[in-house]
Protein backbone atom coordinates (compact mmCIF):
# COMPACT_ATOMS: atom_id res chain seq x y z
CA UNK A 1 0.00 0.00 0.00
CA UNK A 2 0.73 3.02 -0.65
CA UNK A 3 0.42 5.20 3.05
CA UNK A 4 0.54 3.96 6.43
CA UNK A 5 -3.30 4.28 7.33
CA UNK A 6 -4.43 0.76 9.19
CA UNK A 7 -6.08 -1.24 6.74
CA UNK A 8 -6.18 -5.06 9.07
CA UNK A 9 -9.33 -7.01 9.39
CA UNK A 10 -9.20 -6.31 12.93
CA UNK A 11 -9.16 -2.33 13.04
CA UNK A 12 -7.07 -0.52 15.39
CA UNK A 13 -6.71 -0.27 18.99
CA UNK A 14 -10.43 0.88 19.48
CA UNK A 15 -11.92 -1.45 16.95
CA UNK A 16 -14.57 -2.42 19.74
CA UNK A 17 -15.98 0.92 19.44
CA UNK A 18 -16.03 1.61 15.64
CA UNK A 19 -20.15 1.96 14.59
CA UNK A 20 -21.18 1.93 11.18
CA UNK A 21 -24.34 1.37 8.32
CA UNK A 22 -24.05 0.41 4.85
CA UNK A 23 -25.18 3.97 3.13
CA UNK A 24 -25.49 4.64 -0.21
CA UNK A 25 -22.57 7.13 -0.31
CA UNK A 26 -19.95 4.18 0.48
CA UNK A 27 -21.59 1.79 -2.11
CA UNK A 28 -20.77 4.62 -4.45
CA UNK A 29 -17.51 5.65 -3.75
CA UNK A 30 -16.42 1.11 -3.35
CA UNK A 31 -18.44 0.50 -6.60
CA UNK A 32 -16.69 3.39 -8.82
CA UNK A 33 -13.31 2.84 -7.35
CA UNK A 34 -13.47 -1.10 -7.97
CA UNK A 35 -14.03 -0.66 -11.83
CA UNK A 36 -10.18 -0.28 -11.61
CA UNK A 37 -10.18 -4.48 -11.49
CA UNK A 38 -12.18 -4.23 -14.94
CA UNK A 39 -9.50 -2.88 -16.68
CA UNK A 40 -6.92 -5.66 -15.77
CA UNK A 41 -10.08 -7.76 -16.49
CA UNK A 42 -10.91 -6.61 -19.64
CA UNK A 43 -7.42 -6.31 -21.00
CA UNK A 44 -6.59 -10.27 -19.85
CA UNK A 45 -10.01 -11.47 -21.29
CA UNK A 46 -9.65 -9.60 -24.75
CA UNK A 47 -6.10 -9.75 -24.87
CA UNK A 48 -6.59 -13.68 -25.10
CA UNK A 49 -8.83 -14.13 -27.65
CA UNK A 50 -7.56 -11.57 -30.21
CA UNK A 51 -4.04 -13.13 -30.46
CA UNK A 52 -6.33 -16.06 -31.77
CA UNK A 53 -8.24 -14.10 -34.32
CA UNK A 54 -7.06 -14.79 -37.81
CA UNK A 55 -7.66 -11.28 -39.34
CA UNK A 56 -5.29 -9.75 -36.43
CA UNK A 57 -2.92 -12.66 -37.13
CA UNK A 58 -3.05 -11.90 -40.64
CA UNK A 59 -2.59 -8.02 -40.47
CA UNK A 60 0.16 -7.92 -37.45
CA UNK A 61 1.14 -11.56 -37.21
CA UNK A 62 1.47 -12.87 -41.18
CA UNK A 63 4.20 -15.59 -40.76
CA UNK A 64 2.12 -16.88 -37.81
CA UNK A 65 -0.80 -17.02 -39.11
CA UNK A 66 0.54 -18.93 -42.23
CA UNK A 67 2.01 -21.48 -40.36
CA UNK A 68 -1.22 -21.77 -38.40
CA UNK A 69 -3.25 -22.50 -42.04
CA UNK A 70 -0.66 -24.58 -43.06
CA UNK A 71 -0.24 -27.01 -40.26
CA UNK A 72 -3.75 -26.79 -38.96
CA UNK A 73 -5.04 -30.29 -38.54
CA UNK A 74 -1.54 -31.22 -37.34
CA UNK A 75 -0.39 -32.04 -34.23
CA UNK A 76 2.53 -30.81 -31.94
CA UNK A 77 3.68 -28.37 -33.95
CA UNK A 78 4.42 -24.80 -32.63
CA UNK A 79 2.52 -22.47 -34.75
CA UNK A 80 2.66 -19.59 -33.03
CA UNK A 81 6.25 -19.15 -32.29
CA UNK A 82 6.77 -15.35 -32.66
CA UNK A 83 8.98 -12.70 -30.28
CA UNK A 84 7.28 -9.83 -31.36
CA UNK A 85 4.16 -11.57 -30.27
CA UNK A 86 5.84 -12.53 -26.68
CA UNK A 87 6.55 -9.00 -26.71
CA UNK A 88 2.77 -7.89 -27.37
CA UNK A 89 1.05 -9.97 -24.68
CA UNK A 90 4.06 -9.16 -21.89
CA UNK A 91 5.10 -5.21 -22.80
CA UNK A 92 1.65 -4.70 -20.81
CA UNK A 93 3.12 -6.29 -17.66
CA UNK A 94 6.80 -4.76 -18.10
CA UNK A 95 4.77 -1.29 -18.03
CA UNK A 96 2.89 -2.17 -15.23
CA UNK A 97 6.24 -2.95 -13.43
CA UNK A 98 7.50 0.10 -13.74
CA UNK A 99 5.07 2.27 -13.47
CA UNK A 100 3.68 1.01 -9.88
CA UNK A 101 6.93 2.45 -8.47
CA UNK A 102 5.70 5.88 -9.72
CA UNK A 103 1.88 4.88 -8.46
CA UNK A 104 2.78 4.21 -4.85
CA UNK A 105 4.50 7.60 -4.96
CA UNK A 106 1.38 9.60 -6.11
CA UNK A 107 -0.58 7.35 -4.52
CA UNK A 108 1.16 8.01 -0.99
CA UNK A 109 1.87 11.90 -1.13
CA UNK A 110 -1.70 12.85 -4.00
CA UNK A 111 -3.97 10.63 -2.47
CA UNK A 112 -5.68 7.22 -3.94
CA UNK A 113 -8.41 9.35 -5.99
CA UNK A 114 -5.63 10.72 -8.02
CA UNK A 115 -3.92 7.50 -8.81
CA UNK A 116 -7.23 5.73 -9.79
CA UNK A 117 -7.81 8.84 -12.46
CA UNK A 118 -4.29 8.99 -13.87
CA UNK A 119 -5.17 4.85 -14.10
CA UNK A 120 -8.22 5.62 -16.05
CA UNK A 121 -6.30 8.40 -18.17
CA UNK A 122 -4.06 5.85 -19.49
CA UNK A 123 -5.73 2.74 -20.30
CA UNK A 124 -8.17 5.27 -22.49
CA UNK A 125 -5.02 6.43 -24.07
CA UNK A 126 -3.40 2.86 -24.32
CA UNK A 127 -7.01 1.67 -25.75
CA UNK A 128 -7.28 4.39 -28.60
CA UNK A 129 -3.66 3.50 -29.69
CA UNK A 130 -4.57 -0.20 -29.91
CA UNK A 131 -7.64 0.30 -31.44
CA UNK A 132 -6.20 2.87 -34.43
CA UNK A 133 -3.25 0.56 -34.85
CA UNK A 134 -1.34 0.51 -38.04
CA UNK A 135 1.83 -1.15 -37.15
CA UNK A 136 3.48 -3.80 -34.48
CA UNK A 137 5.05 -0.24 -32.83
CA UNK A 138 1.38 1.13 -32.24
CA UNK A 139 0.42 -1.93 -30.45
CA UNK A 140 3.35 -2.22 -28.50
CA UNK A 141 2.90 1.43 -26.96
CA UNK A 142 -0.65 1.61 -26.93
CA UNK A 143 0.03 -2.09 -24.48
CA UNK A 144 2.32 0.07 -22.44
CA UNK A 145 -0.43 2.84 -21.83
CA UNK A 146 -2.56 0.25 -21.14
CA UNK A 147 0.15 -1.32 -18.56
CA UNK A 148 0.83 1.59 -17.00
CA UNK A 149 -3.24 2.41 -16.33
CA UNK A 150 -3.35 -1.31 -14.70
CA UNK A 151 -0.08 -0.24 -12.40
CA UNK A 152 -1.85 2.88 -11.36
CA UNK A 153 -5.42 0.96 -10.95
CA UNK A 154 -3.56 -1.94 -9.36
CA UNK A 155 -1.27 0.48 -6.53
CA UNK A 156 -4.90 2.54 -5.63
CA UNK A 157 -7.93 0.45 -5.74
CA UNK A 158 -7.40 -2.44 -3.54
CA UNK A 159 -6.09 0.37 -1.10
CA UNK A 160 -9.08 2.71 -1.12
CA UNK A 161 -11.54 -0.23 -0.78
CA UNK A 162 -9.65 -1.28 2.49
CA UNK A 163 -9.37 2.49 3.68
CA UNK A 164 -13.28 2.70 2.64
CA UNK A 165 -14.53 -0.70 4.36
CA UNK A 166 -15.63 -1.03 7.73
CA UNK A 167 -13.23 -3.29 9.53
CA UNK A 168 -15.77 -5.60 10.12
CA UNK A 169 -16.69 -6.14 6.40
CA UNK A 170 -13.50 -5.33 5.12
CA UNK A 171 -12.54 -8.71 3.89
CA UNK A 172 -15.82 -8.81 1.73
CA UNK A 173 -15.16 -5.06 0.28
CA UNK A 174 -11.90 -5.57 -0.61
CA UNK A 175 -12.80 -8.52 -2.90
CA UNK A 176 -15.13 -6.12 -4.97
CA UNK A 177 -11.58 -5.89 -6.76
CA UNK A 178 -11.84 -9.44 -8.03
CA UNK A 179 -15.33 -9.48 -8.79
CA UNK A 180 -14.93 -6.40 -10.95
CA UNK A 181 -12.23 -8.73 -12.36
CA UNK A 182 -13.39 -11.70 -13.36
CA UNK A 183 -16.48 -9.31 -14.66
CA UNK A 184 -13.97 -7.33 -17.04
CA UNK A 185 -12.90 -11.18 -18.07
CA UNK A 186 -16.29 -12.09 -18.75
CA UNK A 187 -17.77 -9.56 -20.97
CA UNK A 188 -14.33 -9.70 -22.36
CA UNK A 189 -15.10 -13.30 -24.06
CA UNK A 190 -18.76 -12.24 -25.25
CA UNK A 191 -17.11 -9.33 -27.05
CA UNK A 192 -14.56 -11.73 -28.39
CA UNK A 193 -17.40 -13.95 -29.79
CA UNK A 194 -19.09 -11.41 -31.22
CA UNK A 195 -16.74 -9.47 -33.41
CA UNK A 196 -14.31 -12.75 -34.10
CA UNK A 197 -15.38 -13.16 -37.72
CA UNK A 198 -15.21 -9.18 -38.76
CA UNK A 199 -11.85 -7.89 -39.97
CA UNK A 200 -12.35 -4.81 -38.06
CA UNK A 201 -13.17 -7.04 -35.52
CA UNK A 202 -9.80 -6.98 -32.95
CA UNK A 203 -10.29 -3.18 -33.20
CA UNK A 204 -13.71 -3.12 -31.52
CA UNK A 205 -12.46 -5.72 -28.90
CA UNK A 206 -9.15 -3.73 -28.14
CA UNK A 207 -11.22 0.02 -28.47
CA UNK A 208 -14.11 -0.92 -26.19
CA UNK A 209 -11.33 -1.06 -23.57
CA UNK A 210 -12.23 2.71 -23.92
CA UNK A 211 -15.70 2.32 -21.30
CA UNK A 212 -14.63 0.89 -18.54
CA UNK A 213 -11.61 3.56 -18.17
CA UNK A 214 -14.23 6.26 -19.04
CA UNK A 215 -17.10 5.08 -16.34
CA UNK A 216 -13.58 4.70 -14.19
CA UNK A 217 -12.63 8.51 -14.86
CA UNK A 218 -15.96 9.86 -14.69
CA UNK A 219 -17.11 8.42 -11.58
CA UNK A 220 -13.46 9.00 -9.96
CA UNK A 221 -14.18 12.40 -10.73
CA UNK A 222 -17.35 12.11 -7.50
CA UNK A 223 -15.13 10.24 -5.57
CA UNK A 224 -14.14 11.08 -1.80
CA UNK A 225 -10.43 10.89 -1.00
CA UNK A 226 -10.06 8.61 1.95
CA UNK A 227 -10.05 9.45 5.49
CA UNK A 228 -6.51 7.96 5.85
CA UNK A 229 -5.22 9.51 3.13
CA UNK A 230 -6.89 12.95 4.38
CA UNK A 231 -5.79 12.43 8.16
CA UNK A 232 -1.93 11.84 6.66
CA UNK A 233 -1.96 14.82 4.68
CA UNK A 234 -3.36 17.07 7.74
CA UNK A 235 -6.69 17.83 6.41
CA UNK A 236 -8.50 16.73 9.67
CA UNK A 237 -11.55 18.18 8.87
CA UNK A 238 -12.02 16.74 5.22
CA UNK A 239 -11.30 13.51 6.83
CA UNK A 240 -13.86 13.33 9.49
CA UNK A 241 -16.30 14.72 7.27
CA UNK A 242 -16.03 11.60 4.55
CA UNK A 243 -15.37 9.70 7.60
CA UNK A 244 -19.30 10.42 9.07
CA UNK A 245 -20.73 9.82 5.59
CA UNK A 246 -19.10 6.82 4.57
CA UNK A 247 -20.03 5.60 8.13
CA UNK A 248 -23.29 6.95 7.92
CA UNK A 249 -22.97 8.09 11.50
CA UNK A 250 -21.67 10.60 13.60
CA UNK A 251 -19.68 8.77 16.53
CA UNK A 252 -16.48 7.76 14.59
CA UNK A 253 -14.34 9.33 17.23
CA UNK A 254 -12.59 6.03 18.10
CA UNK A 255 -12.03 5.52 14.62
CA UNK A 256 -10.80 8.72 13.79
CA UNK A 257 -8.36 8.71 16.70
CA UNK A 258 -7.28 5.48 15.68
CA UNK A 259 -6.43 7.01 12.20
CA UNK A 260 -4.27 10.20 13.62
CA UNK A 261 -2.20 7.81 15.81
CA UNK A 262 -1.53 5.51 13.07
CA UNK A 263 -0.71 8.13 10.65
CA UNK A 264 1.54 9.96 13.19
CA UNK A 265 3.32 6.54 13.83
CA UNK A 266 3.73 5.66 10.61
CA UNK A 267 5.15 9.02 9.64
CA UNK A 268 8.02 8.94 12.88
CA UNK A 269 9.10 5.55 10.49
CA UNK A 270 12.19 6.74 9.47
CA UNK A 271 13.87 3.70 7.49
CA UNK A 272 10.53 1.61 6.92
CA UNK A 273 12.81 -0.92 4.57
CA UNK A 274 15.20 -0.97 7.09
CA UNK A 275 12.38 -2.24 9.37
CA UNK A 276 11.29 -4.27 6.86
CA UNK A 277 14.51 -6.63 6.92
CA UNK A 278 15.06 -7.02 10.79
CA UNK A 279 14.47 -10.18 12.03
CA UNK A 280 11.00 -9.92 13.44
CA UNK A 281 9.55 -8.63 10.53
CA UNK A 282 11.13 -11.42 8.02
CA UNK A 283 7.95 -14.17 8.32
CA UNK A 284 5.64 -11.14 7.07
CA UNK A 285 8.45 -10.42 4.58
CA UNK A 286 8.75 -13.98 3.15
CA UNK A 287 5.00 -14.84 3.35
CA UNK A 288 3.26 -11.26 2.73
CA UNK A 289 5.69 -9.49 0.33
CA UNK A 290 6.96 -12.29 -1.38
CA UNK A 291 5.68 -16.04 -1.00
CA UNK A 292 1.77 -15.15 -1.55
CA UNK A 293 2.09 -12.65 -4.33
CA UNK A 294 4.91 -15.52 -6.38
CA UNK A 295 2.33 -18.16 -5.84
CA UNK A 296 -1.21 -16.24 -6.61
CA UNK A 297 0.87 -15.84 -10.21
CA UNK A 298 2.69 -19.13 -10.12
CA UNK A 299 -0.87 -21.13 -9.92
CA UNK A 300 -0.88 -20.06 -13.78
CA UNK A 301 -4.46 -19.11 -13.57
CA UNK A 302 -3.81 -16.03 -15.00
CA UNK A 303 -2.83 -17.72 -18.25
CA UNK A 304 -5.48 -20.19 -17.90
CA UNK A 305 -7.72 -17.26 -18.62
CA UNK A 306 -5.36 -15.34 -21.14
CA UNK A 307 -4.67 -18.72 -23.44
CA UNK A 308 -8.40 -19.61 -22.41
CA UNK A 309 -9.44 -19.40 -26.40
CA UNK A 310 -6.21 -20.96 -27.87
CA UNK A 311 -5.73 -23.66 -24.88
CA UNK A 312 -9.67 -25.08 -26.15
CA UNK A 313 -9.33 -24.69 -29.89
CA UNK A 314 -6.21 -26.89 -29.41
CA UNK A 315 -8.38 -29.55 -27.49
CA UNK A 316 -10.29 -29.64 -31.16
CA UNK A 317 -13.53 -27.17 -30.18
CA UNK A 318 -13.01 -25.29 -33.46
CA UNK A 319 -12.40 -21.23 -33.13
CA UNK A 320 -16.49 -20.56 -32.02
CA UNK A 321 -16.75 -22.88 -29.52
CA UNK A 322 -13.17 -22.00 -28.06
CA UNK A 323 -14.53 -18.81 -27.25
CA UNK A 324 -17.93 -20.24 -25.90
CA UNK A 325 -15.76 -22.56 -23.76
CA UNK A 326 -13.71 -19.55 -22.48
CA UNK A 327 -16.47 -17.66 -21.88
CA UNK A 328 -17.93 -19.85 -19.85
CA UNK A 329 -14.75 -20.62 -18.23
CA UNK A 330 -14.47 -16.64 -17.42
CA UNK A 331 -18.18 -16.85 -15.62
CA UNK A 332 -17.09 -19.31 -12.95
CA UNK A 333 -14.41 -17.39 -11.34
CA UNK A 334 -17.41 -14.69 -10.96
CA UNK A 335 -19.59 -17.74 -8.76
CA UNK A 336 -16.61 -18.40 -6.63
CA UNK A 337 -15.63 -14.27 -5.98
CA UNK A 338 -19.45 -14.10 -4.30
CA UNK A 339 -18.59 -17.22 -2.54
CA UNK A 340 -15.60 -16.16 -0.73
CA UNK A 341 -17.08 -12.75 -0.12
CA UNK A 342 -19.78 -14.14 1.68
CA UNK A 343 -17.69 -16.86 3.55
CA UNK A 344 -13.79 -14.90 3.91
CA UNK A 345 -15.14 -13.07 6.87
CA UNK A 346 -16.77 -15.90 8.77
CA UNK A 347 -14.28 -19.28 8.02
CA UNK A 348 -10.86 -17.16 7.67
CA UNK A 349 -8.14 -16.80 5.18
CA UNK A 350 -6.21 -19.50 6.06
CA UNK A 351 -9.06 -21.96 5.47
CA UNK A 352 -9.66 -21.16 2.10
CA UNK A 353 -5.99 -20.68 1.38
CA UNK A 354 -5.63 -24.86 2.35
CA UNK A 355 -9.31 -26.28 1.31
CA UNK A 356 -8.85 -24.47 -2.19
CA UNK A 357 -5.30 -24.70 -2.78
CA UNK A 358 -5.69 -29.03 -1.97
CA UNK A 359 -8.36 -29.18 -5.02
CA UNK A 360 -6.02 -26.75 -7.08
CA UNK A 361 -3.26 -29.56 -6.50
CA UNK A 362 -6.01 -32.63 -7.19
CA UNK A 363 -6.79 -30.95 -10.88
CA UNK A 364 -3.46 -30.22 -11.92
CA UNK A 365 -1.78 -33.52 -11.18
CA UNK A 366 -4.87 -35.04 -12.91
CA UNK A 367 -4.19 -32.48 -16.22
CA UNK A 368 -0.53 -33.39 -16.02
CA UNK A 369 -0.87 -37.67 -15.62
CA UNK A 370 -3.85 -37.69 -18.47
CA UNK A 371 -1.73 -35.17 -21.24
CA UNK A 372 1.37 -37.58 -20.25
CA UNK A 373 -0.29 -41.34 -20.78
CA UNK A 374 -2.52 -39.72 -23.90
CA UNK A 375 -0.47 -37.55 -25.53
CA UNK A 376 2.24 -37.84 -28.04
CA UNK A 377 3.34 -37.93 -31.53
CA UNK A 378 0.15 -37.52 -34.01
CA UNK A 379 -1.96 -38.81 -30.83
CA UNK A 380 -5.34 -37.58 -31.10
CA UNK A 381 -7.47 -37.09 -27.89
CA UNK A 382 -10.52 -39.26 -27.43
CA UNK A 383 -13.65 -36.82 -27.20
CA UNK A 384 -14.43 -38.57 -23.35
CA UNK A 385 -10.45 -37.21 -22.13
CA UNK A 386 -11.01 -33.48 -23.74
CA UNK A 387 -14.60 -33.30 -21.90
CA UNK A 388 -12.43 -34.37 -18.36
CA UNK A 389 -9.57 -32.02 -19.20
CA UNK A 390 -12.30 -29.11 -19.55
CA UNK A 391 -14.01 -29.89 -16.76
CA UNK A 392 -10.80 -30.19 -14.36
CA UNK A 393 -9.82 -27.23 -15.70
CA UNK A 394 -12.83 -25.40 -14.54
CA UNK A 395 -13.13 -26.78 -11.04
CA UNK A 396 -9.12 -24.86 -10.85
CA UNK A 397 -10.74 -21.66 -11.81
CA UNK A 398 -13.43 -22.56 -9.65
CA UNK A 399 -11.36 -22.78 -6.34
CA UNK A 400 -8.81 -19.98 -7.02
CA UNK A 401 -11.48 -17.86 -7.40
CA UNK A 402 -12.58 -18.32 -3.91
CA UNK A 403 -9.13 -18.48 -2.44
CA UNK A 404 -5.57 -17.41 -4.30
CA UNK A 405 -7.22 -15.24 -6.17
CA UNK A 406 -9.00 -12.30 -3.88
CA UNK A 407 -7.30 -13.16 -0.94
CA UNK A 408 -3.92 -12.94 -3.24
CA UNK A 409 -4.95 -8.96 -2.89
CA UNK A 410 -6.43 -9.23 0.60
CA UNK A 411 -3.83 -11.01 3.06
CA UNK A 412 -0.84 -9.05 2.35
CA UNK A 413 -2.42 -6.10 3.46
CA UNK A 414 -3.17 -7.55 6.27
CA UNK A 415 0.05 -9.36 7.09
CA UNK A 416 2.23 -6.44 7.57
CA UNK A 417 2.47 -4.37 11.27
CA UNK A 418 1.83 -0.74 10.95
CA UNK A 419 6.12 0.75 10.58
CA UNK A 420 6.92 -1.63 7.94
CA UNK A 421 3.21 -1.72 6.35
CA UNK A 422 4.48 0.86 3.23
CA UNK A 423 7.28 -0.65 2.71
CA UNK A 424 5.67 -4.00 2.57
CA UNK A 425 3.06 -3.51 0.48
CA UNK A 426 5.38 -1.40 -2.37
CA UNK A 427 7.06 -4.73 -2.69
CA UNK A 428 3.69 -6.88 -3.30
CA UNK A 429 2.97 -4.97 -6.34
CA UNK A 430 5.93 -4.81 -8.46
CA UNK A 431 6.68 -8.75 -7.20
CA UNK A 432 3.35 -9.46 -9.02
CA UNK A 433 3.91 -8.17 -12.56
CA UNK A 434 7.39 -8.68 -12.62
CA UNK A 435 6.47 -12.35 -12.07
CA UNK A 436 3.66 -12.13 -14.72
CA UNK A 437 5.85 -10.31 -16.93
CA UNK A 438 8.13 -13.51 -17.03
CA UNK A 439 5.46 -16.32 -17.16
CA UNK A 440 3.54 -14.48 -19.71
CA UNK A 441 6.84 -14.28 -21.63
CA UNK A 442 7.75 -18.40 -20.97
CA UNK A 443 4.32 -19.38 -21.40
CA UNK A 444 4.65 -17.69 -24.97
CA UNK A 445 7.86 -19.42 -26.07
CA UNK A 446 6.71 -22.16 -24.13
CA UNK A 447 3.40 -22.92 -24.32
CA UNK A 448 1.15 -20.15 -25.46
CA UNK A 449 2.65 -19.34 -28.63
CA UNK A 450 3.63 -23.06 -28.93
CA UNK A 451 0.86 -23.88 -28.07
CA UNK A 452 -0.02 -27.24 -29.55
CA UNK A 453 -3.64 -28.75 -31.77
CA UNK A 454 -4.67 -31.73 -29.72
CA UNK A 455 -7.69 -32.50 -31.73
CA UNK A 456 -10.27 -34.58 -30.29
CA UNK A 457 -12.02 -37.21 -32.17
Amino acid sequence: MAGGGTVSDKGGARAELYEHRITSYFIFACVVAALGGSLFGYDLGISGGVTSMDYFLKEFFPEVYKRKQEHLTETDYCKYDSQILTLFTSSLYFAALISTFLASHVTRNSGRRTSILWGAISFFVGSVINAGAQNIAMLIIGRCFLGVGIGFGNQAVPLYLSEMAPAKIRGSVNQLFQLTTCLGVFIANFINNATEKHTWGWRLSLGLATVPATLMFIGGLFLPETPNSLVEQGRLDEGRTVLEKVRGTKNIEAEFQDLIEASEAAKAIKHPFRNLLKRKNRPQLIIGALGIPAFQQLTGNNSILFYAPVIFQSLGFGSSASLWSATITGAIPIVATFISMAFVDKFGRRAFFLEAGAEMIICMVAVAITLALKFGQGVELPKGIGIFLVIMICIFVLAYGRSWGPLGWLVPSELFPLETRSAGQSIVKPNKFLLKRYICYFENIGYGNRIVHLKIS
